[in-house]
């Protein structure tokens, strides 16, 4: 990832829903399990158009979280 204020943006996302995982239901070891292994997935995406639909798939996520 080349660009500094994408990488900025994708970290902040993590870390927000890392936080959010705290009230998850089956608990914050299994969110934190699940989100690692989604964002390393993604983690070899170099096009800023992939990432930044990444990074909308992961505030939509977010939002749902927060319905819970």
């Amino acid at each position: 990832m080349t660009n500094p204020a994408l990488r900025r943006e994708v970290i902040n996302i993590y870390k927000e829903l890392l936080n959010l995982g705290r009230a998850y239901p089956l608990g914050y070891d299994h969110f934190r399990n699940r989100l690692h292994k989604a964002f390393s997935s993604q983690a070899h995406l170099s096009d800023e158009e992939q990432i930044k639909k990444g990074i909308a798939r992961a505030e939509f996520v977010k939002k749902e979280i927060e319905a819970l």
